[in-house]
């Protein structure tokens, strides 16, 4: 519900800005003022992604979840009943405060609970929540447009967020805290149930399995601990962890998915089909949902290959494949005749598509990955707060750029998806079928620069041992070169 209401808050503003409603309540703002009130959103969810580091070590995952939840309750309350500019502006900043903290929390909490043989597939349906947020908010800008010229038209698709809220609030309770974060705090017995409980309904707290997941888990733990809390200072150096590698190989995805330009069209999709090719309002709205719909259906495709494709293959070619969209996007935009501004909307719905197929969910559980246990809060968060930033700079920017840079505009987006592709292969190891504790292992023998670990590891769901096995394609390069490994 979190990634759903994530992706409903994407998209929510863009399908009710151009209301006439909307326009006449606020005092039809210019693209600057657009720009502003679309931005600050992100400006607050920047700053909850940096205040998420100081709740989630000593509330847990569930605890800080639950608080950014209500901070959104009392930031949708004062969106909903806005009636001036300045009040829309503080309390969008104080939703997106709610959001940036539960959108730190909750990758860390899904990857320090699944198993690492399916993890990056049970991490496909959160991209696919996000996308089926979108369609939503515009189906239900498209609705309230019918109660035009009321207030209710714009005022009721906002107010919406509530539903997902108490959602969120109501099934937090029955949810399990993360095994990995009680470990942290001396609740090992906790950890070792719900280790059983996540490896199935048969499994018990005696399994072989289970404790030797537990086992592992606790020796990192206590490792970490032997060498003290981990500070700031700690985070921005490198040390034997790589510390600053992880944090700014953690950051990238993110900011590809920013710089991709997905959200110069997803926060502005109507706007961008009302004044690139002169739609109406009403099927632009249209449009804009029927690609929601089929970004969702596709962005579920990764669930099937993900972890045998791994996240490098499919984060350059989506990259790539995202240039070209961009690309012939701008093309089609300095033609600009009839049947070009058809297939200027026809890429579009194609760059939806790609880009659901790597960035999108690469993006959201990379970082949380490769952070070691003892830097992962502050690190992860560090990596969503510059998605966040990027995307304050990204959306206040577009509804000037659509009128100014015209076709230009998608020119940039197509050169800076070109330029991930060499980024990826150079530096991003490899994280698919390997656990949190293995990709320690794996930046403790590399050293900056370029990256070995090219293809996906061999934990399977039959032979997840709890150790790194030998089998391990990329892992045996350390072996042939005389480096230890945990099972050595």
């Amino acid at each position: 519900m979190c990634c759903q209401l994530f992706g409903y808050d994407q998209g929510v503003l863009g399908a009710v800005i151009g209301l006439s409603s909307f326009r006449k309540d606020f005092d039809d703002p210019d693209p600057d003022m657009e720009g502003i009130i679309a931005g600050i959103y992100d400006l607050g969810c920047f700053a909850g992604a940096i205040l998420a580091f100081m709740t989630a070590d000593r509330l847990g995952r569930k605890g800080s979840i639950t608080v950014g939840s209500w901070i959104m309750v009392v930031g949708t309350i004062l969106q909903t009943s806005a009636t001036e500019r300045i009040q829309m502006i503080i309390s969008r900043l104080i939703t997106g405060i709610g959001n940036g903290m539960n959108t730190v929390n909750v990758p860390i909490w899904q990857a320090e609970s699944f198993k690492s043989h399916n993890r990056g597939a049970m991490l496909i349906i959160q991209s696919a929540l996000i996308a089926l947020g979108h369609p939503l908010s515009t189906f239900m800008g498209l609705a309230s447009r019918q109660a035009e010229p009321s207030s209710f038209g714009w005022r009721w698709p906002i107010a919406f967020q509530g539903v997902f809220l108490l959602g969120i609030l109501l099934c937090l309770p029955f949810l399990p805290e993360s095994p990995r974060w009680l470990v942290q705090h001396g609740r090992v017995e906790e950890a070792t149930e719900i280790f059983a409980k996540l490896s199935g309904k048969e499994t018990t707290i005696n399994d072989p399995k289970v404790l030797a997941e537990r086992d592992e888990v606790v020796a990192s733990v206590e490792e970490e601990k032997r060498l003290g809390q981990a500070t700031w200072g700690e985070v921005f150096t490198e040390g034997p962890n790589r510390n600053i590698s992880r944090v700014l190989l953690g950051a990238g995805p993110y900011m590809f998915n920013q710089w991709s330009g997905i959200n110069s069209l997803a926060y502005f999709l109507p706007i961008t089909f009302e004044r690139n090719i002169g739609l109406s309002v009403e099927l632009s709205l249209i449009i804009a949902g029927v690609l929601g719909v089929q970004y969702f259906f596709v962005s579920w495709l990764p669930y099937f290959f993900i972890e045998k494709v791994g996240r490098r293959q499919m984060l350059i070619w989506s990259s790539a494949a995202c240039s070209f969209c961009m690309a012939m996007i701008a093309i089609m935009r300095k033609v600009d005749t009839l049947v070009t501004q058809w297939v200027f909307v026809a890429f579009c719905f194609i760059f939806f598509d790609v880009f659901s197929l790597g960035i999108l969910p690469v993006s959201w559980m990379y970082a949380s990955e490769i952070m070691p246990l003892r830097t992962r809060n502050k690190g992860v968060a560090l990596g969503v707060s510059s998605h966040w930033l990027s995307n304050f700079i990204v959306v206040y920017f577009t509804p000037r750029a659509i009128e100014n840079l015209e076709h230009n505009l998608y020119v940039i987006w197509a050169v800076l998806n070109a330029s991930f592709v060499p980024i990826t292969w150079l530096w991003y190891p490899e994280t698919a079928r390997r656990s949190l504790e293995d990709m320690d292992e794996i930046f403790r023998h590399e050293r900056f620069g370029l990256t070995k670990t090219r293809k996906p590891g061999n934990r399977t769901k039959e032979g997840g041992d709890g150790v790194i096995r030998r089998d391990d394609p990329e892992l045996e390069i350390y072996q042939h070169e005389g480096k230890k490994t945990p099972d050595s």
